[in-house]
């Protein structure tokens, strides 16, 4: 396996990012239950990439924007003045820094969390979620805070992220590009236009960590429509493949800190989607959203959030 042996990055945070990936948990659970239900599994499969992206492999500078988002100020555009981009919450789009392109749009409450863990963000943030003029989005947009780049229908991101690649490698830019894609988006044809464009192009100074939850909206990829191994797919389009524990923040960091080869990177971090919340594999293979069928489930998941361990 590639990625093997070689040094990591130091942690932003003198906390062990495994507990960060809990605390990202469980502050997403606690949103879930005071809400009345919402995106959970998500975060049981992508706490440790978020943490591991954040805190040990990402180059990022300290954050531009407002700690509270501010109201959604329209469109971005030259005659709007008071458009904040949600990147600006990775920090300034600096030529050494490195960018963050968030695909899966819909773990945008994952991403909020990550972000509140590594003080982008005020934990106050969160009782904007969701609201009409927020920015502060259920499915994250470009003014959502840590979201560079609205994705469209799902898989659009991996496009958008080559082209930033391939602009920075033309005008001379060290700073790589990293992208988090969920599973379900290798269904869509667009993606294989994109690896192939990134192939053909030498792109390397763009990485792809995919969360491999095996789920997606009516049940799991497998059922609803299979997508076979994709470590054979990508390599056989010339990708550079490494697949590992998407739940082990060492194995996740090693491959950030391998030798641009001249082909784009893909990360398949294998996870499960009930990680820390077991309880949830009750719903299996219906994860995709939790919604309460009766005051008795409510309790239940509210006994479960209230036992949720930290140190897990």
């Amino acid at each position: 396996m590639e990625g093997e042996g070689m040094p990591t990055r130091t942690s932003a945070t003198a906390e062990p990012l495994e507990r960060v990936a809990q605390r990202i948990r469980k502050r997403v659970f606690e949103h879930v239950m005071r809400n009345g239900g919402g995106y959970l599994s998500q975060a049981c499969s992508s706490a440790e990439l978020f943490a591991a992206l954040y805190g040990r492999i990402m180059k990022l500078g300290p954050s531009t924007a407002p700690m509270m988002p501010l109201p959604f100020a329209g469109s971005p555009g030259p005659g709007n003045p008071n458009y904040v981009s949600g990147g600006a919450y990775n920090g300034p789009a600096e030529p050494d820094l490195d960018r963050f392109i968030f695909s899966p749009a819909h773990y945008a409450l994952v991403l909020y969390a990550a972000l509140i863990e590594f003080g982008r963000l005020a934990p106050e943030a969160l009782e904007e979620f969701n609201r009409d003029g927020s920015t502060v989005e259920m499915i994250g947009a470009e003014h959502s805070p840590g979201v560079e780049t609205t994705t469209g229908s799902l898989a659009q991101a991996i496009s958008q992220a080559g082209g930033i690649a391939l602009g920075r490698r033309l005008k001379g830019e060290r700073g790589r590009v990293w992208v988090l894609m969920s599973d379900g988006e290798f269904q869509e044809g667009q993606v294989w236009e994109a690896v192939q464009a990134l192939v053909h192009h030498r792109i390397d100074n763009l990485a792809v960590f995919a969360d491999i939850n095996g789920q997606q909206v009516d049940g799991t990829t497998d059922e609803v429509m299979a997508i076979g191994s994709l470590a054979a797919k990508l390599q056989a389009f010339g990708a550079r493949v490494v697949e590992v524990d998407g739940h082990d923040i060492e194995a996740l960091a090693a491959p950030a800190e391998a030798e641009p080869d001249g082909r784009p990177l893909f990360v398949l971090a294998y996870t499960d989607p009930v990680r820390g919340i077991p309880l949830l594999g009750e719903r299996a293979p219906h994860l995709h959203y939790l919604r309460f069928s009766s005051d008795e489930e409510r309790e239940r998941y509210q006994r479960a959030c209230d036992a949720f361990d930290e140190e897990a």
